[in-house]
């Protein structure tokens, strides 16, 4: 008879390894998006696998520079579910992030993936600040070749430190990660959060909260 203690050890085991999945597993080869499904469910439905096509795996462009040509100066070419429809169930994606001289990808999270950015081209200034009550920077300078990982749902950043353009590709635990940009999601909100409320978090005068409203 087995050991109840090891088989009690064995179950919680597999128990916390279902709750650290970032998506659910697979139950069948692939499970490519049928964007046009009236079903709801956590995921996007299948389409018949008998329809699939070659196209439903393969992306094409990320050889191609991002417009950088905006308030930050960077931009990010994402490829997830929603690009890429064979990504449905595999939890994973893949995205370009493109600089321009100083420009940042500003402090955003993903909500539902650890991210690894690697570096192919200039010099990257990266980071994530870790959760209450320490809120500690974790920052480092990457050349050409250097990996980084930002853990999930942490804020982190990158920004271009020198005079030339910046490439980097990064992966993702999940087929549709989500971002939230802090300062679209704070001040950029639709509608407004009250200016008495980012004031009060701010420890800033509700002008200036006005002020930096206006601009998103």
């Amino acid at each position: 008879m087995a050991n109840p203690i090891f088989f009690s050890g064995f179950l919680v085991l597999c128990l916390y390894i279902i709750a650290i999945a970032s998506d659910n597993s697979p139950l069948q080869d692939f499970c490519v998006a049928d964007p046009k499904s009236a079903v709801l469910l956590n995921g996007l439905a299948c389409k018949d696998p008998k329809l699939a096509q070659a196209s439903d795996f393969s992306f094409s462009g990320l050889h191609i520079a991002g417009n950088t040509s905006n308030a930050v100066e960077s931009r990010v070419t994402p490829v997830t579910v929603a690009q890429l429809p064979g990504l449905n169930t595999l939890g994973i994606s893949f995205a370009r992030v493109d600089y321009a001289p100083w420009g940042v990808n500003p402090p955003h999270t993903h909500p539902r993936a650890t991210e690894i950015l690697t570096v192919l081209k200039g010099c990257l200034e990266v980071g994530f600040v870790t959760s209450n009550p320490e809120n500690r920077l974790i920052t480092k300078v990457l050349q050409k070749g250097d990996v980084f990982v930002f853990p999930v749902g942490l804020i982190h950043f990158q920004r271009n430190v020198r005079p030339g353009n910046a490439v980097a590709v990064a992966a993702l635990s999940s087929q549709n990660p989500g971002v939230i940009t802090i300062a679209n999601a704070v001040f950029g909100s639709k509608p407004d959060v009250d200016s008495d409320i980012l004031a009060k978090a701010f420890q800033i005068d509700e002008s200036i909260v006005k002020d930096i409203q206006s601009k998103f």
